[in-house]
């Protein structure tokens, strides 16, 4: 599906993050097994006027070549002002670290824009 932009000025804004290094203290990604998720609240710099499109990409990722590598990265609960990052895993992966990069696209106000009342 195609998001129309309704709006003549588009924003972006964009991040990296290392969403966590769980091999240096034994962490649950790197130590546990089963379903496993982080997730991390990401604000944007300045508001939306509608919410953005979002994309996450895995930037790096350290992971234990002696399992399966397993992982789903995706950007949730959408709005103006932010997301959250949500990694998980499942099985017996093992993930020491992951950084992720995002980016949003959308509508944003201009100086061409006023608000009479």
């Amino acid at each position: 599906m195609i998001k129309r932009f309704r709006h003549h000025a588009i924003g972006a804004d964009q991040g990296s993050l290392l969403l966590f290094s769980d091999f240096a203290d034994n962490g649950p990604m790197w130590a546990g097994d089963g379903p496993r998720e982080r997730r991390r609240k990401i604000t944007f710099a300045q508001a939306f006027q509608s919410p953005p499109l979002v994309h996450v990409g895995i930037a790096m990722w350290d992971m234990d070549g002696g399992t399966n590598q397993r992982a789903d990265l995706r950007a949730e609960a959408v709005s103006p002002t932010g997301f959250e990052l949500v990694f998980r895993t499942w099985g017996d992966s093992r993930v020491a670290r992951i950084r992720a990069d995002w980016i949003a696209l959308g509508e944003v106000l201009s100086e061409d824009d006023w608000d009479i009342r």
